[in-house]
């Protein structure tokens, strides 16, 4: 039995982060929105309710039926789950006259109750809510306040049942992570048996007793969640795995072959196809960032598709579906706006009439990295920076051709390179260059010249949802511009990118 931790999702932009912030206490968990309330069975061991951009008192408020949770499981309300609760109980809930936003402290604290316990005086914690609970009903008491905010913390008397104001798990609550384990570990008596060994090994199991003798069809990326799907597979069924590495021309200088070999030295039974040639045809004329990705995925389908259909008797397609992508497809509003096409959920597995095994989808991209290290895994591959299913296709703003591929790919290499000589790759989260569709003039020698720009882009973050540009030294950047422009015909001109996401993407399309 695996016990879970089940999170209701009210639309809050931290949910995936409570999530996150679980797991790293080795205690499984779901999210799911809060109008789909999971089976309730003796596997969940508490429920933790989210935050929202809602307040209560809007008509159209999210509003759980909780019947089932109350008095059964122990119960954990974050900022809007706190004040639905109180609510829904009877208090009152009005606009705060003070709208606190960012860093307070806890100046009380009832340390008597568990979920306190442990916790310092003065403890920073982080507020997000313009709402604020004026009076509790008459069976809740306060369990933690600020100066500001008399009911930052409440517990309903006789029950295991929780709020507070304030989020736990964001980095600023410095004792968010004592509040959460104090809440999972000793008032919900989960035992922190989920790890990595743990996962591959539960997983191993399934997949084996899933796919019996079954042939399964895999397309690798290069990417860590295709690589780490391969492996567990392939401990599971051995040969009976067939993984298709298509070249879509548009991939790192020689990553090709060289992630090829990787791959083969892993025991993988992999086979290469060179479509570079399909790829760049598809993409004649077309500029359009959302055209040049549906391309591109029309193109991957007809490619693997056709080598698919080489294997006989082949049962399932696997996918490096994770879970943030399946959170996404089932979000409390439905899939939210489309920023851009995703390379991984639908469309694949409806066009191959195959069943869809997705070994990696309960995993956040940390976790998909932990598991690969325990299956030994070269650190090379775990480590890749992120890299988007379109390639280079979508780093080229504007056509795509056999030059401009060229000119990217011998930029990208020799920003890469520098950052692995000069030690710099394991600092940043993902580092990118893009070729700009403008000219500029420079001079060169004696001679004029009206040559490309390429922007530099590398940032820091811990999961791609939020991201800072990252403050490389001047003087590596300067060697690198020197590189490029000196070894790159084609290029006389090098910016880089300091814009933070929100509001600007870490990819340019």
């Amino acid at each position: 039995m695996q016990e879970t931790i089940i999170i209701l999702d009210f639309g809050s932009q931290y949910t995936q982060l409570i999530a996150r912030r679980v797991r790293e206490l080795n205690v499984y968990c779901e999210i799911y929105p809060f109008h789909k309330i999971p089976e309730l069975t003796d596997e969940i061991k508490g429920v933790i309710l989210s935050g929202s951009p809602y307040s209560v008192r809007d008509k159209n408020s999210p509003v759980p039926d909780l019947s089932g949770i109350r008095g059964r499981y122990p119960l954990l309300g974050v900022c809007y789950g706190a004040q639905f609760l109180a609510q829904h109980d009877g208090g009152e809930v009005m606009p705060s006259k003070i709208r606190e936003y960012g860093r307070a402290n806890l100046n009380y604290l009832d340390r008597t109750c568990s979920l306190m316990e442990g916790l310092s005086d003065g403890s920073q914690v982080w507020m997000s809510h313009g709402d604020t609970i004026l009076e509790l009903p008459g069976n809740f008491e306060v369990i933690a306040s600020t100066t500001s905010v008399k009911v930052a913390g409440f517990k309903e008397k006789g029950a295991s049942t929780y709020g507070i104001q304030f989020h736990p798990e964001v980095f600023h609550s410095t004792e968010g992570p004592k509040l959460l384990k104090n809440f999972v570990v000793d008032i919900c008596g989960c035992h922190q048996t989920w790890t990595p060994d743990s996962f591959i090994e539960t997983t191993v199991a399934g997949l084996i007793e899933k796919l019996g003798n079954d042939k399964v069809v895999l397309g690798l990326s290069g990417g860590v969640d295709s690589s780490v799907a391969a492996v567990l597979l392939n401990k599971a069924i051995g040969k009976n795995l067939y993984c298709i590495f298509v070249d879509n021309g548009l991939l790192r200088k020689n990553e090709f072959k060289n992630v090829l070999h990787s791959y083969e030295n892993m025991g993988l039974n992999v086979k290469g196809v060179d479509a570079s040639a399909q790829f760049l045809y598809a993409l004649k004329g077309v500029s359009d960032p959302e055209l040049k990705r549906k391309a591109i995925g029309k193109t991957f389908i007809e490619v693997f598709d056709q080598e698919a259909h080489l294997i006989q008797d082949v049962k399932w397609l696997a996918q490096g579906t994770i879970y943030p992508d399946v959170i996404e497809s089932v979000s409390v509003n439905g899939p939210s706006a489309t920023i851009k096409s995703h390379h991984n959920v639908g469309g694949l597995p409806d066009f191959m009439k195959l069943k869809v095994v997705e070994p990696l989808n309960t995993l956040f991209k940390d976790e998909v990295r932990r598991i690969g290290k325990s299956l030994d895994m070269p650190e090379q591959l775990l480590n890749r920076h992120p890299f988007p299913g379109p390639g280079l296709g979508i780093r080229i703003l504007g056509e795509v051709t056999a030059e401009r591929v060229r000119i990217l790919q011998d930029v990208d290499d020799v920003f890469i390179s520098n950052l692995r000589e000069q030690g710099l790759y394991d600092t940043v989260w993902q580092a990118l260059a893009v070729l700009l569709p403008v000219q500029s003039v420079g001079v060169m020698g004696d001679e004029r010249t009206y040559e490309n720009v390429v922007a530099l882009r590398a940032v820091s973050s811990t999961d791609g949802m939020t991201a800072d540009w990252s403050h490389l030294p001047y003087e590596f950047l300067a060697k690198v511009s020197n590189d490029i422009i000196n070894k790159i015909k084609g290029v006389n001109r090098v910016v880089y990118d300091i814009s933070s996401k929100p509001p600007a993407t870490i990819e340019w399309e």
